[in-house]
């Protein structure tokens, strides 16, 4: 992967105005400098740069300003102030059916669309096959767009962006409406084409994609840039901000690891301290396949609290969620507390993971999550490792032993000769 930015995005702002009259705007192109009535920056002072072969997530609130950030680096929305400079070709899907004709068919479309990108007719012609069964979308290929399903849409708009590999391949929650088939297929496309060194920019709710195909996100927040760093840390201080409330803070800490911690909550109740145990009670930070652990987390009261709910969730290396539940699923919450009370948590399992590093986060909450009545969300409150010593040897990051029959015929008698 090389370091050097294939989109360097300087100061970029959007801000969209409302004059007494349309003239008024117009007369402003030419320099009158007619103020507006009102206006409103969607985006302020956005600047980052994406390197050859990186892969960045965007994520952010609705209204946040990510898709009107993406419309101005592929240049079909002009930015009010900065700049964006792109070194090589960009492929995005944006908009559902964004630059198809919906009189076309999804063939005469694939010429169109491709022709406007700059390729020759011969070019389309030469990957037209391998386009048709990469959409999958039968006869309907040579049916026009307006009788397309979105997910149909989808599978067009994805093979037409991918049939020639991109330098810059950018895609705004477009995979979201297709089919989960469809979805696996494409990213495992855009996982050959990362190896191959195009850049991805994905902007997507769906944290498990973000986690597995970006190697670094950034967080849009009222049309600022709040957070850049590595998915896991941008994701959990997303979360943070969805659940917080008037009167709640977020705290973020640079832990000795370089993983960023984030803290958020009213702080009405907090936890005190968290430790992995082995069974003989004793502190640990690595543990075998298959042994028996626990948990221990204390918790303590700073005001009255109706109703108080532990939750936890052990992740791997990624931020991917392998296990978590809280007490009130398992019919464990506690009622009415007093301001002091303390409650000590004890979560026993056996380690079903396989070897690697994990982590847990904690909540403290006064419902099934932490919307509703946040005390306190602890990311990466403990990290662990897991290390394979005694069982047989295994890939992935479930620990899942099976018993394996295996019946072998009897030997098979030669042919007679005749």
């Amino acid at each position: 992967m090389s370091n050097d930015p294939v989109l360097t995005v300087s100061g970029l702002g959007k801000v969209f105005r409302r004059y007494r009259r349309e003239l008024h705007r117009v007369l402003n192109w030419f320099s009158f400098h007619i103020p507006a009535m009102e206006e409103r920056w969607v985006l302020r002072d956005i600047s980052f740069e994406v390197s050859a072969g990186q892969a960045l997530g965007i994520v952010g609130r609705n209204g946040a300003g990510k898709s009107t950030l993406l419309k101005m680096i592929t240049g079909t929305t002009r930015a009010s102030e900065g700049g964006v400079h792109i070194r090589g070709r960009i492929a995005a899907i944006l908009e559902l059916g964004m630059g198809f004709n919906y009189d076309y068919t999804g063939r005469q479309n694939v010429y169109h669309a491709s022709g406007l990108m700059g390729f020759q007719r011969s070019e389309i012609d030469a990957i037209l096959p391998e386009l048709e069964a990469f959409a999958e979308l039968g006869a309907y290929f040579d049916q026009p767009i307006r009788v397309y399903s979105s997910g149909m849409q989808v599978r067009l708009a994805f093979a037409v962006a991918t049939a020639f590999r991109p330098d810059i391949l950018i895609i705004d929650e477009a995979l979201a409406v297709g089919d989960t088939y469809f979805q696996h297929k494409s990213f495992e496309k855009i996982r050959q084409f990362r190896e191959q060194g195009t850049t991805l920019i994905l902007v997507s709710h769906d944290r498990l994609a973000l986690l597995s195909l970006c190697d670094r996100a950034i967080l849009l927040d009222s049309g600022h840039l709040a957070l850049d760093g590595d998915p896991e840390s941008v994701l959990d201080y997303y979360n943070a901000l969805l659940g917080r409330k008037e009167g709640e803070t977020i705290e973020t800490r640079m832990q000795e690891n370089g993983r960023i911690q984030t803290i958020s909550g009213s702080r009405e109740a907090t936890i005190e301290s968290a430790v992995l145990l082995n069974a003989k009670g004793e502190p640990i930070d690595t543990i075998e396949v298959g042994t028996e652990t626990q948990i221990v987390v204390k918790a303590k009261t700073h005001a009255p609290i109706p109703r108080l709910v532990l939750g936890y969730a052990i992740k791997d290396r990624l931020g991917q969620t392998m296990y978590g539940t809280n007490t009130h699923y398992s019919a464990q919450a506690l009622d009415g507390l007093a301001v002091g009370e303390t409650v000590e948590y004890r979560i026993r399992f056996p380690v079903a993971l396989g070897p690697g590093t994990y982590s847990v986060a904690l909540a403290l909450s006064g419902a099934e999550n932490h919307l509703g009545q946040n005390y306190e969300w602890r990311d990466l409150a403990i990290i662990f490792s897991v290390v394979n010593l005694h069982e047989q040897v295994f890939d992935g990051t479930i620990f899942m032993p099976a018993v394996i029959d295996v019946e072998r015929s009897s030997a098979a008698q030669p042919p007679e000769r005749v």
